[in-house]
């Protein structure tokens, strides 16, 4: 297989450098991504002619057995018309070289329109696709020099690096991270800056890795560069010294998978602390110092500003049973998350309460006072499941009884408890008397949940902003300042319109 992959790569690099209009195109192409000719030789790029045949019949001549060259993936076979033909037709060549130097597989861009883009060899008994990293056969010495590497996810973002001079790089090519892949890297440092891309696909993909190189005891550092740029772009805007700047203040990982938690979600409610908490657990689980993985779990929970003490003992116990299982639950997930609600419910505010008592009663005063909510006003109330069942029984057009309370809220334990509290309230007026006086009332307690709202929002804008600092995202630095100005002279507004009862 590598014999005939030699074969294929000096006849594709060689062809990049004919003289016809295909090539010419090709070489325009590296141009135009200012990929020199200097990195092009070190990568052994190529150029695979347009031609349905062109390398099935180099390898034949090279005395290929027919069978041999069908196991390769240098060629394709239509079973229907019994064709077999090049795989690889008008395309960029990438060859990907094993940690000897050895071609074992190829990754190629369409140069013209057409699908798929970007096309890779399958497996063969020369390659087995998440083994190999590409390019650590040219980067390997300087990360060994240098004592860490920068992990990226495809072909065009390490040789960008490479040519920039950030030699210590290698590329997990466009799959999943996996622990093959992360000892391979082990065997040149025990450090990794993770630096894919910045869209949710990407956040994904450096979360799934964190959990893979953690496990095998890798310092894990992660750096997101500003507006969801991929390193080439960056490099191309900003250039190297701008690079490594930020690299050097990458995220250790904890903090990067506890701030895009916190950026996906609201995590004040005990509900979104408790789904963002069972996120994290695959993460904790993978570590394998005990010393390490009991610190970890201490400040994710402060993170979440959690300070109970039986809450982190029932966690380290889940963390425990997970690794002890090879990741797997040991409790299922509604258990750990109900443990954690309940055992961190929010306490019931006296406005959130006094509002609600107003209201269950009261068609005539919902009908003025749910249009008005907003859901950041109740969302991160103990009570909001009660708020979004009364905004959906208005919704429906159905009364407020008991049972249909009920029966919206049964998945929430502690409002399910507390709506039989509401029901042995008393009315808060006959409903021939005026509404006046319970309108002041009820208007009140919004303006002071709102309130209470945008303090909590506040709060959170301080997080993003540390966040935005440390990847020198000054753009959205900006944009949060000027929000948090807007928020506090909103709060302020808002607690010199509540009446004094």
């Amino acid at each position: 297989m590598i014999e005939l992959n030699k074969y294929a790569l000096e006849f594709w690099e060689n062809h990049l450098q004919e003289n016809n209009q295909d090539s010419k195109a090709a070489r325009e192409y590296l141009e135009k991504r200012e990929i020199s000719v200097e990195t092009q030789k070190a990568f052994h790029i190529g150029f695979a002619p347009d031609s349905w045949d062109a390398v099935m019949s180099l390898l034949k001549k090279q005395g290929a057995d027919e069978k041999l060259i069908e196991t390769s993936g240098l060629v394709s076979i239509n079973e229907e018309k019994k064709r077999v033909y090049d795989r690889f037709r008008g395309r960029i060549m990438f060859p990907v070289l094993d940690i000897k130097g050895n071609p074992i597989a190829f990754g190629a861009r369409i140069l013209a329109t057409g699908e798929p883009k970007y096309l890779n060899s399958p497996e063969t008994p020369a390659y087995i696709k998440g083994e190999h990293l590409y390019g650590l056969f040219q980067s390997k010495e300087e990360i060994r020099l240098k004592k860490f590497a920068i992990l990226v996810e495809g072909y065009l973002d390490l040789i960008a690096l490479y040519q920039y001079g950030i030699k210590n790089v290698a590329a997990s090519l466009g799959t999943a991270f996996t622990p093959e892949q992360s000892k391979l890297l082990g065997r040149f440092t025990k450090k990794i800056v993770i630096n894919y891309d910045g869209d949710n696909a990407g956040i994904k993909a450096a979360r799934r890795a964190i959990e893979t190189l953690v496990v095998e005891d890798f310092e894990v550092k992660v750096l997101l560069l500003p507006d969801g740029q991929d390193p080439d772009d960056f490099l191309k805007a900003n250039g190297a010294e701008s690079y490594n700047h930020l690299r050097g203040r990458a995220y250790p990982f904890l903090q990067f998978v506890l701030e895009n938690l916190s950026r996906e979600r609201t995590v004040n409610s005990p509900k979104a602390k408790a789904e963002a908490i069972q996120e994290v657990l695959p993460v904790l689980s993978s570590i394998r110092n005990l010393v390490e993985r009991r610190e970890t779990l201490k400040q994710t929970l402060k993170f979440f500003q959690i300070e109970d003490k039986v809450t982190e003992n029932y966690l380290w116990k889940e963390i425990q049973k997970r690794e002890k299982n090879f990741g797997k639950d040991g409790e299922t997930a509604l258990e750990v998350k109900n443990f954690v609600i309940k055992r961190n419910a929010t306490k019931i505010t006296v406005a959130e309460q006094h509002l609600l008592e107003l209201l269950i009663y009261d068609k005539d005063l919902r009908e003025i006072i749910l249009p008005a909510l907003e859901e950041t006003d109740y969302e991160q109330l103990a009570t909001s499941e009660i708020f979004r069942a009364l905004l959906a029984l208005k919704e429906i057009g159905s009364d407020v009884t008991s049972e249909n309370l009920l029966k919206l809220v049964e998945d929430d334990a502690a409002a399910s408890d507390f709506v039989s509290v509401l029901l042995m309230s008393e009315p808060a007026r006959d409903l021939d008397e005026a509404i006046d006086e319970v309108l002041t009332e009820a208007e009140n307690c919004v303006a002071t949940l709102r309130s209470m709202a945008l303090a909590s929002r506040i709060l959170d804008i301080s997080q993003e902003l540390v966040f935005a600092e440390q990847t020198g995202d000054f753009e959205l630095r900006d944009a949060l300042v000027n929000e948090q100005i807007s928020l506090a002279r909103m709060k302020r507004d808002f607690e010199k319109r509540i009446v004094e009862k």
